[in-house]
């Protein structure tokens, strides 16, 4: 396994990120006790250190399935987690949101499933429509310096809100955001466009969830297969139903036969060379091996370009268009560092 350094901290985090949220089976789909056991340790056993969940996966289960692994081990992990959902059904509307009751509130319910006494990186999971900057940053600070927490992060935040928040932690000389987490992957490259450029800009992490299009580059709904599809009422999950995407898969599994690797592979090597850090989210050892197996894989040059060129936003792909058709020998604009 390959480390980098989390954003500015100094912290020394492996490239690819093993995300919970199929840790236990109260969503009615995930991996029992024993199959996430073994997850986590082939992970640990491979070199992960970083560990991402959140209190509302599995209703909770998740982070107590968590709590039980780490135990004699904590400190071998970089361990995440989230709070904005609650961790029941149906939480109350107290323990919802992003107001620092709410942060407060799910970060000590969170502790004690954990069964530690403080959470690495704390994420907002999600926006609401109420909160401001300014209590999320305060609240987030207040939880640093009862050491309840060591860093913050926001997820699926759009960039101008991640910027926000950012600035007003720096010049209140709050806890800093460290992080954003947010989708990425060959079929959802929107944002190259402003929250790569915002993480590159004010120096923090960029974290990627579903490098696979919930299941899609695997191939494996084309077989029949359901995953993501039926499992979390198709949420997190990008179907084949657009020209390009399918071209994008058809490139995909083409490059996998050519390279003697898996489709999820190439779609994980694809995204970790961008620039962030993956979150693989595996149900069984057996995808958790196979997912490991793209942090290692190379691509030449010729396979990265044509991925780039067939998966390329509408934006782009024109200017490319236009460039290529273009009667000078004006060259193609750099990619962006991702």
């Amino acid at each position: 396994m390959k480390y980098k350094n989390f954003g500015t901290t100094g912290v020394r985090v492996s490239r690819i990120v093993l995300g919970t949220a199929n840790f236990g089976t109260r969503w009615g789909h995930g991996a029992d006790e024993a199959q996430s056991r073994h997850i986590f340790e082939a992970y640990a056993q491979a070199g992960g250190n970083f560990i991402d969940t959140a209190d509302v996966y599995q209703f909770g289960q998740s982070e107590e399935v968590l709590g039980a692994l780490l135990q004699g081990q904590r400190d071998h992990f970089f361990l995440a987690s989230k709070f904005s959902s609650g961790a029941t059904p149906t939480p109350d509307r107290l323990v919802t949101g992003n107001s620092r009751k709410a942060m407060i509130a799910s970060v000590e319910a969170s502790l004690t499933r954990l069964k530690t006494d403080r959470i690495d990186l704390l994420w907002v999971h999600h926006p609401d429509a109420f909160t401001r900057s300014e209590e999320i940053v305060r609240g987030l600070d207040d939880l640093a310096r009862a050491g309840k927490i060591l860093y913050a992060g926001l997820s699926n935040f759009p960039a101008w809100r991640l910027v926000r928040a950012a600035t007003i932690a720096e010049y209140t000389r709050a806890t800093p955001i460290a992080a954003a987490q947010f989708e990425y992957s060959l079929v959802h490259r929107e944002p190259e466009g402003d929250l790569f450029v915002a993480c590159r800009a004010l120096g923090l992490e960029a974290v990627t969830w579903s490098p696979l299009g919930g299941g899609m580059l695997t191939g494996k709904y084309r077989k029949g297969e359901a995953g993501r599809l039926e499992a979390f009422g198709g949420a997190v999950f990008q179907a084949e139903n657009s020209r390009q995407r399918s071209d994008v898969l058809d490139a995909v599994l083409d490059i996998s036969r050519q390279v003697g690797a898996t489709p999820d592979q190439v779609a994980i090597a694809w995204t970790a060379s961008r620039g962030g850090l993956p979150v693989i989210g595996p149900r069984s050892p057996e995808q958790l091996l196979s997912n490991l197996g793209g942090a290692t894989l190379s691509l030449s040059i010729e396979h990265m370009e044509r991925l780039d060129a067939v998966s390329a936003p509408p934006a782009k792909a024109e200017t490319i268009a236009a460039v290529s058709s273009s009667d000078t020998d004006t060259e193609l604009p750099a990619a962006p560092v991702a």
